[in-house]
């Protein structure tokens, strides 16, 4: 019996080297993966070499004669082909859409010029249908003669000319005769809303008014008779009024001419119109392209 109990416990040694194994393992294991990090670290010439081509294609510069060729050189990028200036496409892609764009401003641009003509031909209708009127009232009291009518870029212009001595000499105070004038003129410009400006003017004459100190002040107090005349005695609103001075700057005709003096001694009443300024200067193109149609000094159409 003890010699039994002795070999069992033989039999059963403990073996106390089996962590080698797991060492071993573990060590395996950090060779693979520094084995792969190594090949990862590897750069495949070819596949870089390709990837700078297709890099440097994409950006307009090419190693190869056709586009995804693979190249024939050693160092590809110091190609011996010359690269295709981009610029030379570029160009002709600018210039069809600067085409274009020009062609689309040009397009809006006569659009607008168009529409700017009309309207200055309707304003220009509106103001000789106006002239007709005052031109009629006019008629009546036999005063056509005192009123010299234009149309510019302004409005309506009625020139008040002295040839039947709206003013007297050196004085600012409307004669019998011009104040019947301005209470003709009246009653028309009274119905309309237009803002009115009343302009004073003097003759060519270098020669000191006898009652005040340059003709400035002379051709002010005549376009403020006018102004106050409209206001105080005809009801005209005194919020469309409006008065300017012009002294001898600003002649109705060649101070030359013989009798000019006479005319050019006036105060202007502008019916101003109120169109936007780019539209009132066509005004004076639709004068021009209808001069035939229109008589300004006789009331508009004929």
């Amino acid at each position: 019996m003890p010699r039994r109990k002795r070999a069992e416990h033989e039999d059963e040694h403990v073996n106390h080297e089996r962590w080698l194994v797991t060492y071993a393992d573990m060590v395996t294991l950090l060779m693979v993966l520094f084995i792969v990090m190594f090949a990862m670290s590897q750069v495949d010439q070819k596949k870089f070499d390709a990837l700078r081509e297709g890099l440097a294609a994409g950006f307009g510069q090419s190693t190869s004669i056709q586009s995804g060729a693979s190249s024939i050189l050693d160092q590809p990028g110091a190609a011996a082909v010359a690269p295709i200036a981009p610029q030379r496409f570029t160009v002709d892609v600018k210039g069809a859409k600067t085409s274009e764009t020009s062609k689309a401003i040009a397009e809006h641009e006569d659009k607008v010029a168009q529409r700017q003509y009309t309207a200055a031909e309707a304003e220009v209708d509106r103001l000789a249908d106006l002239l007709k009127r005052l031109h009629a009232a006019l008629v009546k009291n036999n005063l056509e003669d005192d009123v010299q009518a234009t149309i510019d870029n302004r409005g309506l212009v009625l020139s008040l000319v002295s040839r039947h001595v709206v003013f007297d000499a050196n004085l600012a105070s409307l004669s019998a005769r011009g104040q019947l004038l301005v209470d003709t003129l009246a009653p028309v410009l009274r119905d309309i809303p237009d803002p009115l400006q009343i302009d004073g003017h003097t003759n060519q004459v270098k020669v000191k008014p006898k009652f005040y100190p340059t003709d400035w002040e002379l051709s002010s107090a005549r376009a403020v008779t006018v102004l106050r005349r409209l206001n105080e005695a005809n009801r005209v609103p005194a919020a469309r009024l409006t008065a300017s001075a012009f002294g001898h700057t600003k002649p109705l005709i060649d101070p030359r001419k013989p009798g000019s003096q006479a005319i050019n001694k006036r105060v202007d009443i502008v019916v101003l119109s109120t169109l936007p300024s780019e539209t009132r200067a066509r005004i004076k193109d639709v004068v021009k392209d209808h001069a035939a149609e229109y008589d300004w000094a006789r009331g508009g159409l004929l």
